[in-house]
């Protein structure tokens, strides 16, 4: 009777097994097997890299809201507001248009409650994440410098609010490495495009394999992920030929940075077809948990779906996973009547107020930086003040912060009496960037790549770290 070796299911195991055969080559394996040894390759791109300094978070998981939530309605109540509502204010500027303006102050049409021990005011937007208040930092002091969709947005989330530039998902993975070769290191969950499209994930002169991978709700969302060949010998055949064409084509290109991430694709596309089928079947998850999330059984859609794969995600390893809650349009761009707000909110309140609960109950909450965003907020003025819609306003808005080295229960910055500017502490784009890249270990001014002459950083030449939301 032949003696028969152990059946090895686990990645490692199933490598060598591939090198008993002779099926792939060194290209594809020797790679994959000093990953797992913990030796990548020196020209590895996603290598874990150690960080300037001790790091508070492992992870981040940003929530975008597409399209300007209003701060005045949302986050930072301003009671006079609704006192003066109607009487007349001048701005020098609108809508991007410098000039005299004469405005009229208009009511909000949300109210606003204390809650939690800390006593935070939330408005009747967000019950659900005003439960999880004594958790939050939420800043009242935001600027962005840019006043349109596109601009503000692109602002955001590449630091730059003119030229295309590398998201903060990819500064991340490329200073940080990822965590998971059977996954990505940046992963943006989108139903749609949000304002400036791919380049709100992508790369840009960064290696392209930190650019984001989307991933699209839906009973597919990692389109040919499955081997699509006959069986499982055929495709290592073919990975092998691939291997050595790809080799040839390298060794004449080795500085051909496009053709390196293009090739170290392949790598991770062959590790996503053994964990991506396992990190979104939620059939394993407990009715309880779904209950929490506010999702039913059975949905791939939804903000409460994303919110459970962007846990799970998490806990695979992912560096950074944004989720982004509508497109570029039918969103919080509310012009014409801020009850708008309404449908949106009740689709994110429940799923991120349980995402945060998630989180807290299996022990990732510590280690996990969770941040909530917009590109901008509303005006608190319009031109007629029984106007029922609200215009952009770059000047000031709210975000908040929770998790790994935050302090909770908290709010940071003031905005005036009527919530058009800021009145206390100022948090800038570039401000909130380099806070973010801190509590992941990383020094905004020192996390940098060289390109067409210059050393370029997601904060540019701005930002410093917000200490004093600082835990």
């Amino acid at each position: 009777m032949k003696d028969h070796k152990a059946f090895d299911p686990t990645r490692r195991g199933m490598l060598r097994s591939m090198v008993g055969g002779s099926l792939l080559l060194p290209g594809i394996v020797s790679q994959l097997l000093a990953e797992d040894a913990g030796s990548p390759r020196a020209d590895d791109p996603l290598a874990p890299k150690p960080t300037h300094f001790a790091p508070k978070a492992k992870r981040v998981i940003f929530l975008y809201m597409s399209g300007g939530v209003s701060h005045i309605e949302s986050w930072d109540p301003k009671p006079k507001l609704y006192q003066e509502a109607g009487n007349s204010v001048s701005v020098n500027e609108f809508q991007g248009r410098k000039g005299d303006f004469k405005m009229r102050l208009t009511r909000p049409q949300f109210e606003f409650s204390r809650y939690g021990k800390c006593g935070t005011e939330v408005s009747s937007l967000f019950p659900h994440m005003g439960e999880c208040v004594d958790d939050l930092c939420v800043i009242r002091s935001m600027k962005s410098d840019h006043t349109n969709h596109y601009e503000a947005t692109l602002g955001l989330h590449t630091g730059s609010f003119t030229f295309a530039r590398p998201s903060i998902g990819s500064w991340v993975s490329y200073g940080l490495g990822t965590m998971n070769r059977n996954l990505p290191s940046f992963v943006v969950i989108a139903p749609q495009n949000p304002y400036a499209g791919g380049q709100v994930w992508a790369s840009d002169f960064l290696p392209g394999a930190h650019q984001g991978t989307r991933v699209i709700p839906g009973p597919e969302p990692v389109p040919n992920v499955q081997r699509r060949v006959a069986s499982s010998r055929l495709q290592e055949l073919e990975l092998a030929q691939m291997a050595r064409m790809n080799d040839r084509h390298l060794a004449v290109r080795a500085a051909d940075p496009l053709l390196t991430a293009r090739i170290q694709s392949y790598s991770t596309a062959f590790g996503m077809q053994a964990e991506v089928p396992d990190a979104f079947d939620l059939t394993k998850e407990t009715d309880e948990t779904l209950q929490l999330y506010g999702l039913e059984r059975g949905s791939t859609a939804g903000f409460a779906w994303q919110c459970l794969i962007a846990r799970r995600l998490a806990e695979r390893g992912v560096r950074f996973i944004e989720l982004i809650d509508v497109g570029s349009s039918n969103n919080w761009d509310a012009h014409g009547d801020t009850a708008t707000h309404a449908p949106l909110a009740k689709n994110v309140d429940q799923p991120i107020a349980g995402l945060l609960r998630d989180l807290k109950r299996r022990g990732m909450f510590d280690d996990t930086l969770v941040v909530w965003t917009t590109e901008f907020g509303r005006t608190p003025f319009q031109e007629s003040g029984t106007a029922k819609g609200r215009d952009h306003h770059h000047w000031v808005f709210s975000s908040w912060l929770a998790g790994a080295g935050v302090k909770p229960g908290i709010t940071y910055g003031e905005s005036d009496e009527f919530g058009i500017d800021v009145a206390k502490d100022p948090v800038h784009m570039h401000d909130f960037h380099a806070t973010i890249l801190h509590l992941m270990g990383l020094d905004h001014e020192r996390l940098t790549y060289r390109h067409s002459g210059r050393d370029y950083r997601l904060t540019d030449v701005h930002g410093k770290v917000v200490q004093g939301i600082l835990s």
